[in-house]
């Protein structure tokens, strides 16, 4: 029996998008900047499949993205097979494949698309592409400046006033010496604590305050670094907290001396990546309309201890294209849209066809882009069109542009 098909519905499926031409300019716009300006920091552009072992994020990605948001699978072999939800497990996998045949440090950049089960709404979709940069082999903090530097310049460089965002940054390795030192938790009870502070925002006050009581076993104080206050001189007397508060502190510095101003310590920066080990930083939109993260990132120098051999230093970001957009739209930073096609010749009957075409392949000769509209409908529904189509330039072909061997290049009127 064959399934009626009359009724399939027109939209994607949910989550996900369709890219029209002005949307795909959009896309194409976002990946040519970040292309462009990763490559002046060195990097090198590398790619994977879409499809990895479940294992390879099991073992170091937060439990809430394993459990709840991956496309997981098992195939006809019999083996559980994700759809990526990020890429750093990827980019990791394939550094410690060929780790003794690489050169370091090592620059790497891809613009994947992920997908994670989640509810769609503004700034989050279930399948979405980011940016991925990382540096592989630097152990100091000249990756953690260098990089934060680099997502910087990427907002410059999409026309970003300083005052449209901010970048936070914090530390685990701070984090780890406050649950270690002042609040003396043991792993799990720390890990447990991480994961409710990644959900701080997300929780009423009264629930998050009621779930940390219930794992450190007492009422939360929180201890505040980011300013000079009684228990911040106690913490700081403490060796493991005041080696990470100034490691994070000259990081901070460095970044303003090259002249990143909008740049501060915030200690509710977790990242919910449990492969994180040292400086964590995300990106904020300061406009009230779109007030949120738009992206982040940090050190991760023990990922790939997880493949077996020695760990390596790396730092990385992803930015993802669907909050980069939403943050152009509005600051209205986003272009206008236009074709990539330069002319479309308008032919007014079809023995005109032949020098039509001959026209059209002089042009593409001399790099020119031109489609031809073969439909021989009135010039003015040719024109509308090209109008509808946001091509900038047309040509009308008839009989006397035929005998003549002439004809001139015209400037569509876009608002009409």
């Amino acid at each position: 029996m064959v399934k009626n098909t009359s009724n399939i519905s027109t939209e994607p499926y949910k989550g996900v998008r369709d890219f029209y031409p002005e949307d795909l300019a959009v896309q194409n716009y976002i990946f040519s900047i970040w292309k462009k300006v990763v490559e002046s920091f060195g990097y090198n552009e590398y790619n994977a499949s879409v499809l990895e072992p479940s294992d390879l994020y099991k073992a170091k990605t937060s439990e809430e993205i394993v459990n709840e948001q991956t496309y997981t699978f098992t195939d006809r072999g019999d083996r559980e097979v994700t759809l990526r939800p990020e890429m750093t497990p990827t980019v990791a996998r394939m550094i410690a494949s060929r780790k003794r045949e690489l050169g370091f440090p090592a620059r790497w950049y891809s613009i994947p698309n992920v997908f994670r089960y989640e509810r769609p709404q503004r700034g989050r979709l279930r399948e979405h592409w980011q940016l991925n940069a990382d540096v592989f082999g630097i152990a100091g903090t000249e990756a953690d400046v260098e990089t934060i530097k680099l997502a910087y310049n990427i907002m410059k460089a999409f026309g970003a006033d300083d005052s449209h965002f901010e970048i936070k940054i914090n530390s685990r390795k701070l984090l780890n010496a406050i649950f270690n030192s002042w609040y003396e938790l043991d792993e799990n009870q720390a890990q447990a604590f991480q994961r409710l502070l990644d959900k701080k925002s997300k929780l009423p006050e009264e629930v998050f305050y009621g779930e940390v009581e219930k794992v450190i076993g007492k009422p939360l104080e929180f201890l505040n670094l980011s300013h000079q206050n009684p228990t911040y001189e106690q913490a700081m007397a403490m060796p493991d907290i005041r080696e990470a508060k100034l490691e994070l502190d000259s990081i901070v510095e460095q970044l303003k001396s090259f002249g990143i101003s909008n740049v501060s310590y915030d200690e509710n920066i977790i990242r919910g990546f449990d492969y994180y080990t040292g400086t964590v930083f995300e990106v904020f939109d300061t406009d009230p309309a779109n007030n949120r993260s738009l992206f982040g990132g940090g050190r991760y120098d023990n990922l790939l201890s997880i493949f077996g051999g020695e760990s390596l230093p790396a730092f990385g970001f992803g930015m993802g294209d669907v909050t980069i957009r939403d943050f152009l739209e509005t600051h209205e930073l986003l272009p206008s849209y236009v074709s990539t096609t330069d002319i479309m010749i308008c032919i007014m009957d079809e023995s005109s066809r032949s020098y039509a075409d001959k026209v059209a392949d002089e042009l593409r000769a001399d790099g020119k882009k031109v489609s031809v509209n073969y439909s021989y409908r009135p010039v003015v529904d040719q024109i509308k069109s090209a109008r509808k189509q946001s091509i900038p330039y047309f040509i009308v072909i008839g009989e006397e542009e035929s005998l003549k061997k002439t004809y001139d290049i015209k400037q569509v009127n876009q608002h009409e």
